[in-house]
């Protein structure tokens, strides 16, 4: 079996310029780094990444951790941080936390444990996180997905979902509607859905209109007809509801459909994420769309940052408003 030094033969350079071709590419001349590179083809070497990272004390490894891969918008998320972080040489350790806080703390520690260079989260709580205050205590760079900035120190990769969620309680208000009200699954598990409920608030007040208070369910993606349908009825019955993901509106248009309800002629639904599932749909999803590619890419390129010391508060990413078939203007009843 080849070794190092065999290379190195090869490639008429010193052991030490081989090993340095391979650790630190950038370090060596493109003439020289080439014929290490095609010396090891040919003798069918490969370096050992291990002792490399234990030599340099570092294991080029992200650790990620998400609520779930169910809802595309992790997929995605994720999809762009693999390409861009093995572009830069860095492998994704990814786990889920199944949008339990009590499992977020388990799983910080075992990446920790393996010694990962840097963590991208997604927690349920930013501002109230048992594993940030613990990783405060920790040097390992740490940053946030789709949580809020807000008070917990951490650099956070997200669009403004307070002014996000008010512009598409604004686009209903263009159409007609003055009696939305929005649809989330359980608030405590997500500070996102909080800051959307509070940026929605804010569109009905300055119209002056009522916010009526959330509608919550028992689980993030799935909607529960049963607990919306006092809402659709009466005099002061709701026209149309902004969900606080795509996921949880198409269930609730498909729940709405097969108890009798019509989209948009009974209920306008509007998501928020833009998952491309939303436009092969009939009614298409209208929606607030996220950049989740870019908000992955720019989570590994920000981490990276950090790595080298850098100093990164990161501002929002920008939002954009998806028309779809799901709204129209509301129907008199």
């Amino acid at each position: 079996m080849a070794d190092l030094l065999s290379v190195a033969k090869l490639a008429g350079v010193s052991r030490a310029t081989a090993a340095r071709a391979f650790s630190s590419p950038d370090l060596v001349r493109p003439a020289t780094r080439e014929k290490v590179f095609s010396a090891a083809k040919k003798l069918a070497f490969r370096p050992n990444k291990i002792a490399q990272q234990l030599r340099s004390q570092a294991t080029q490894m992200i650790g990620v951790m998400v609520p779930t891969l169910d809802n595309p918008v992790f997929a995605e998320q994720l999809q762009a941080m693999e390409v861009t972080a093995r572009a830069a040489g860095y492998s994704l350790i990814v786990t889920t936390s199944e949008y339990a806080p009590s499992r977020e703390q388990h799983i910080v520690e075992e990446m920790l444990r393996q010694r990962v260079d840097g963590l991208v989260l997604t927690v349920a709580e930013a501002d109230n996180s048992v594993v940030l205050d613990k990783l405060r205590l920790e040097t390992t760079p740490c940053l946030l997905v789709y949580n809020p900035p807000g008070n917990s120190g951490f650099p956070s990769i997200s669009v403004d979902n307070h002014a996000a969620s008010a512009d598409a309680a604004r686009h209903l208000i263009t159409q007609g509607h003055e009696r939305t009200g929005m649809v989330a699954g359980p608030l405590l598990q997500s500070d996102r859905a909080r800051q959307r409920y509070e940026g929605y608030c804010q569109a009905m007040q300055e119209a002056g209109l009522t916010a009526h208070p959330l509608i919550e369910m028992a689980l993030h993606t799935q909607a529960d007809l049963a607990i919306l349908r006092s809402a659709l009825q009466g005099p002061d019955a709701l026209t149309a509801v902004i969900c606080t993901n795509d996921l949880l509106a198409i269930s609730l248009m498909g729940e709405l459909q097969r108890g009798g309800f019509s989209v948009p002629g009974d209920l306008s639904v509007m998501g928020f994420d833009g998952i491309a599932l939303g436009q092969h749909l009939y009614p298409s999803l209208c929606t607030i769309e996220q950049p989740r590619a870019d908000i992955g890419r720019t989570a590994v390129h920000t981490l990276l940052a950090m790595i080298r010391g850098e100093n990164c508060m990161p501002a929002p990413l920008p939002h954009a408003l998806r028309q779809g078939e799901s709204v129209g203007t509301p129907t008199s009843r």
